[in-house]
């Protein structure tokens, strides 16, 4: 092998690298496995499962829209992510030689979803290009929604969005208020209260989030009031079906930390991942046995 073979080599792998650690692996289902519960919603036979376009999208929601959302992130985020110590310890930090093939996976992306939407029709374009929007401008200035208090849970919408888009693929339509509204509530206390333990570096940096605004037990007691409304909406759309019981237990997290101060939520918020994806996966597979 010729130096310039390995060279070549040694960048591929450090790309790939750098798109494992950067899109942060445990959060990927937030998007994919959005994506995969709404198909199950809008489906009504087994039949999408085996459409090339199910996959396309499928594989898109997983990997490259999270080295979207959080590239954009860890491209915008300098100036807290050297100060939190999460970055430091569970996420990756970026580091200033990383940040051309950073540019350069972006781009990559950004040429894929564009050829996307030249496939699409209008409706799954305008629901696409909303989550582009919402997933560049969470980050990025001069809108940066992250640190306008309300617009930072609310942009959080970009993570229904994959669900909306795979509700609509499945059912060539798309899904009722009532479906959105529960998706809402859900990402509006999931952004809250993954925000509360950011609250001390974020006001040393100058960011004011909701969090950072009302509060450490405000704050909790807005995830207690968003995720109540979620529970409510899950069980009234399961006509209180006994799978759907342990949805309860998200509005149980905030009641648990404010009734028990000693417990930390720096703690418990790295259980939130596999809360979400044990629930996610339950949903998903009764959504599938119901429909058989």
């Amino acid at each position: 092998m010729s130096f310039a073979e390995a060279n070549a080599r040694e960048r591929v792998h450090a790309s790939l690298h750098l798109a494992l650690a950067v899109s942060r692996l445990r959060f990927w289902i937030y998007t994919g496995g959005t994506y995969v519960v709404g198909v199950a919603l809008g489906m009504s036979d087994w039949g999408v499962f085996f459409t090339p376009a199910y996959y396309l999208y499928l594989v898109y929601f997983f990997i490259p829209a999270n080295i979207f959302i959080y590239g954009i992130n860890d491209l915008w985020d300098g100036a807290t992510d050297g100060i939190n110590s999460k970055k430091q310890e569970k996420e990756h930090l970026l580091i200033d030689g990383e940040r051309r093939d950073l540019v350069v996976l972006l781009a990559v992306v950004a040429a894929l979803s564009a050829g996307l939407l030249l496939v699409q029709d209008w409706t799954e374009r305008a629901l696409f290009l909303a989550f582009l929007f919402l997933a560049y401008f969470y980050s990025a200035q001069p809108l940066r929604f992250k640190e306008v208090p309300v617009l930072d849970f609310s942009s959080n919408m970009l993570y229904i969005l994959p669900g909306i888009f795979g509700f609509y693929l499945a059912a060539g339509a798309l899904p009722s208020s009532l479906l959105v509204a529960a998706g809402f509530s859900h990402i509006a206390a999931m952004h809250i209260f993954s925000a509360i333990p950011d609250i001390d570096c974020d006001r040393k940096a100058g960011i004011t989030t909701t969090a950072v605004r009302v509060g450490f037990r405000p704050a909790l007691l807005l995830c207690l009031v968003f995720w109540t409304l979620f529970a409510a909406f899950v069980l009234w759309l399961a006509g209180g079906h006994p799978l759907a019981l342990p949805v309860l237990i998200y509005p149980a997290l905030p009641a648990i930390l404010l009734l028990c101060e000693s417990i930390s939520i720096d703690r418990v918020y790295w259980y939130l991942p596999f809360i979400n994806t044990a629930l996610g996966g339950l949903a998903f597979g009764a959504l599938v046995y119901l429909k058989m």
